[in-house]
């Protein structure tokens, strides 16, 4: 009778164990433990942007619906991105970029005047702006967020990637500007090399109503000389939005062996107002004597993307595609 008893107590503590053993090689297999299973969730995607600028700062959603553009390089880039607008400033639209006349698109106004009660009616996600409508900043702020974008022309690739990068980054569209940033990065190394080699040395020069300024390194056209690697004629052109006014007397005394002419007038006459082009007034017997005219290399620069636009995915390309051209 003990005996039984015994056998009995053995066979149900073994029973015990091959129930725990089994628990616990199932939990094994199946990657468990005795423990309340915890889910781990996917981060949440971001949906929301802070984003600071020389003016301040902005919380944009991501992929906003209604984008308002006050300048014309963001509006190029968003337009090679294929990223949709809903309003910009019909007035004075480079040719390149035409399209946005149709009225499928808000007129917002101008670039030094945004037509408010448009965009209050509008309700924009967005605004993007530049130097140009800088001093409406404030009031546009108030009607959606509003972020500066204007190219730094002191450092022109590092300011207009930035800018690429964050739009891209806004729009959900990385993959679409790293290879547009590379093509164009591949171009200006090759120009770059094509221009050291050459030894040569450039002037910039903007005309204006019979006027002409110059410009240089680190100028809203300095992109020329900082970034394409052309030697400046002269070193000491001071900085500014108008230029440096100069003389002609000046240009032959410089001497240039490439003579770059931005013509303001052709793109800022007022209706069907017709004006000379800029060769009738440059190509006077003093700038006959200089190497660029003796050469062949007086390059007329298209101001739709010089003057009117500039840092965009449209224009920087083809600025590229004038100097390297105009170079031969």
């Amino acid at each position: 009778m003990f005996m039984a008893i015994i056998m009995v107590v053995v066979l149900a503590a073994c029973g015990s164990n091959n129930s725990s053993n089994g628990a616990a090689n199932s939990n094994k297999n199946t990657g468990s433990t005795n423990s309340t299973d915890t889910a781990v969730a996917a981060p949440a995607e971001e949906t929301e942007l802070k984003i600071t600028h020389k003016l301040g700062t902005a919380t944009v959603k991501k992929n906003p619906g209604t984008v308002v553009v006050f300048d014309y390089g963001v509006l190029e880039t968003l337009d090679k991105l294929g990223v949709e607008v809903a309003a910009v400033p019909q007035g004075n639209l480079p040719a390149h970029l035409k399209k946005y006349e149709d009225s499928k698109y808000t007129n917002a106004g101008t670039l030094f005047e945004p037509d408010f009660e448009k965009l209050n009616a509008l309700d924009p996600d967005v605004i993007f702006i530049s130097g140009r409508s800088s001093e409406a900043y404030e009031e546009l702020n108030k009607i959606a967020p509003t972020i500066f974008m204007g190219v730094d022309t002191a450092d022109f690739m590092n300011s207009f990637t930035s800018n690429v990068n964050e739009l891209a980054n806004i729009f959900g569209k990385k993959a679409e500007a790293e290879q547009e940033l590379a093509t164009i990065n591949d171009s200006i190394k090759a120009l770059h090399d094509q221009t050291a080699a050459s030894g040569k040395k450039g002037l910039i020069i903007l005309t204006s109503g019979g006027k002409v300024s110059a410009y240089g390194t680190g100028s809203r056209f300095g992109i020329i000389h900082d970034v394409f690697g052309i030697t400046p004629v002269d070193e000491g052109i001071k900085v500014s939005t108008h230029g440096d006014s100069i003389s002609f007397e000046y240009v032959a005394e410089k001497n240039p062996d490439y003579l770059f002419v931005v013509d303001r007038d052709a793109v800022v006459s007022e209706g069907a107002e017709a004006v000379d082009p800029a060769s009738k007034l440059v190509e006077n017997e003093l700038v006959k004597k200089t190497n660029a005219y003796k050469d062949g290399k007086i390059i007329y620069l298209d101001p739709s993307y010089w003057y009117l636009s500039g840092g965009g995915l449209l224009s920087v390309p083809a600025m590229l595609n004038e100097v390297q051209e105009g170079i031969k």
